[in-house]
């Protein structure tokens, strides 16, 4: 129960509602508990009638009697409604509240973050632990409430009529709590594995469905169908297992209810024949009985949801205990104008113990280019990074106009730059709101959205789709080619008019003659900019080219400088024009 405690100032937050559904839970059951009294003491008063008693004396007394039960089944339904609208309602507020406060903190979270977990169990925890939470929040809370509420109002009426009698009759109830608590508990074992096959079959499926190509183009489909076959086997086998578990939990139930069942008649027989409780007291118990047959048997229900819920909040908490590395401590306005500066900057990824940045140092002033170039791994990724203060330096020094990277306004830096990854990644939405997506303003002139698209070399190939910038695009953008996705995220970050421009080899997957024409498009926006790439052709017209090796400059110049130079980036260069 430690851990769901975090979950203790939703309950304060929903406590008016919380505290009328145990109002309305004590109003059902109150009128409920009357219903045994109702008809125990109907039952004793049929057996005083006799022959003096007319046909409408019995109609009389059978629609009265009939009025008044339907009367307290109204009004113990209507608490009943009002029970759930109130307790279960609250948890299902609460569950979008916790689930509103893990997406908040998840993209707080710093970069290492998402490169020490997967995607798929960051999902899973807003979705299927949020869900079981809830179970408790809702459920949980009201089945506990139900079962004190009601247990002592009945036992309070049991002990009243019959203190031995309702000590054999309870007997069986606890008995049942304990095998209940133990079925729930290998439901919820069997459970916990039946969900893990299913996302292995999913995880399969999507796989193979995101990899057609591939799988085609190497004539894997059987191979990759007996695995999926495999998978829905094991499925298969877990889920009938789970069914057989279920199909005991309801005959159990039954069977303690009808052995408390026959311990009421039998023993309140006896102690009827011996004239010390009335038929009515009889009939009082069979109700008593069979009302407190849920509430005991939800102990061993609540007991196992509340161990579920603990154990997913307790994976909840993890995430939400984890604090971002980088936090924005200046609010100030801000404006960027266009320097920054490395000093004796150093940085190691702590997963891997990889040292990506090295003593690196260069200086950008307000409206050049800077080229960085460099073999697979050389750092040239987590130097922008480090610009965009995704990852802070171990050692050194980043200013940005001549103020620490650490004292701006981190937010309102981020909002006056254009960032084009070497990944891109495209929303399921239409054209052209992935590429206003890169804009704060939702009002902007379709005269701007076009003139984006002509930079970046686009404009044309929109027009083709019959549906313009209306086109549909499928998940990642799976209708766009390569260079098509590349460009598209070129214009999604011009259109923020950026202040800063950092394209990380984004322009890898076009020709030669429209990579020129979007860097002549750039070039003319007078904008500080970083560009990234394996290719000379990329970054040959930058104001300053740095060759990365092992986070290390190696070379430092202009594309003319270090041509004549004679060392790595002019045999790099003379390398990739032979073979184009």
């Amino acid at each position: 129960m430690k851990s769901l405690s975090y979950l203790n100032k939703y309950l304060i937050t929903y406590k008016w509602r919380l505290l009328l559904g145990i109002i309305f839970v004590f109003g059902s059951n109150w009128f409920k508990v009357e219903m045994p009294n109702f008809f125990g003491d109907l039952t004793d008063e049929l057996t005083t009638w006799s022959d003096t008693n007319s046909p409408d004396d019995l109609l009389y007394f059978a629609l009265k009697s009939g009025a008044y039960f339907f009367l307290l089944s109204f009004i113990s339904s209507f608490f009943l409604f009002m029970m759930r609208q109130t307790i279960i309602i609250m948890s299902r507020l609460i569950e979008f509240d916790l689930k509103n406060e893990i997406y908040t903190h998840y993209q707080k979270l710093s970069f290492s973050f998402y490169r020490k977990n997967n995607t798929g169990d960051i999902i899973n925890r807003i979705s299927e632990d949020v869900t079981k939470v809830r179970m408790y929040l809702g459920p949980g809370l009201m089945y506990s409430f139900n079962l004190v509420i009601l247990s002592i109002l009945v036992i309070k009426n049991m002990l009243h009529e019959s203190p031995m009698l309702t000590l054999f009759v309870l007997t069986p109830l606890p008995i049942m709590s304990y095998i209940i608590y133990k079925v729930s508990s290998k439901i919820s074992t069997i459970s916990t594995v039946v969900q893990e096959e299913q996302s292995h079959m999913s995880t399969l499926a999507q796989e193979t469905f995101t990899g057609i190509r591939v799988i085609k183009a190497y004539e894997r489909t059987h191979e990759m169908e007996d695995r999926f076959n495999k998978s829905a086997e094991s499925y298969k086998k877990t889920s009938m297992k789970l069914v057989l578990i279920n199909s005991l939990f309801m005959p159990t139930i039954f069977i303690l209810i009808g052995i408390s069942t026959i311990v009421s008649i039998y023993l309140g027989g006896l102690v009827y024949y011996e004239s010390q409780i009335t038929l009515g007291v009889i009939i009082k118990f069979i109700f008593y009985v069979n009302m407190l047959t849920w509430p005991f048997a939800s102990i061993g229900f609540v007991t196992a949801m509340i161990q579920r819920a603990a154990a997913s909040q307790k994976r909840i908490n993890e995430f939400l205990e984890e604090k971002p590395e980088i936090v924005n401590h200046n609010f100030q306005p801000f404006t960027f104008h266009g320097e920054i500066e490395f000093k004796n900057v150093s940085f190691t990824y702590k997963n891997s113990g990889i040292k990506a940045i090295n003593n690196l140092s260069f200086t950008l002033k307000k409206g050049e280019s800077l080229g960085i170039i460099g073999k697979t791994g050389s750092g040239k990724s987590t130097v922008l990074n480090l610009i965009m203060r995704q990852i802070d330096p171990d050692e050194g020094e980043i200013l940005i106009d001549g103020v620490s990277i650490l004292d701006i306004n981190l937010d309102e830096f981020r909002n006056q730059s254009g960032v084009v990854p070497q990944d891109v990644y495209l929303f399921s939405e239409t054209i052209k709101e992935n590429i206003l997506f890169g804009c704060m303003d939702e009002n902007i002139a379709e005269e701007r959205l076009i003139e984006v698209a002509k930079m970046s070399h686009l404009y044309h190939n929109i027009m083709d789709f019959p549906k313009q910038f209306e086109t549909l695009l499928g998940e990642r953008g799976v209708n766009l080619s390569g260079g098509q996705k590349q460009r598209l995220s070129i214009s999604r970050a011009l259109i923020r008019h950026p202040r800063l421009l950092l394209l990380d080899d984004c322009l890898s997957a076009v020709d030669t003659e429209t990579e020129d024409f979007i860097l002549n498009n750039l070039a003319n926006l007078k904008t500080t900019s970083v560009i990234v790439s394996h290719r000379v052709s990329s970054i040959r017209n930058a104001d300053k080219i740095i060759n990365l090796e092992n986070g290390t400059t190696i070379e430092e110049g202009t594309h003319k400088v270090l041509l004549s130079n004679g060392g790595e980036y002019a045999k790099l260069y003379k390398k990739q024009l032979s073979e184009n």
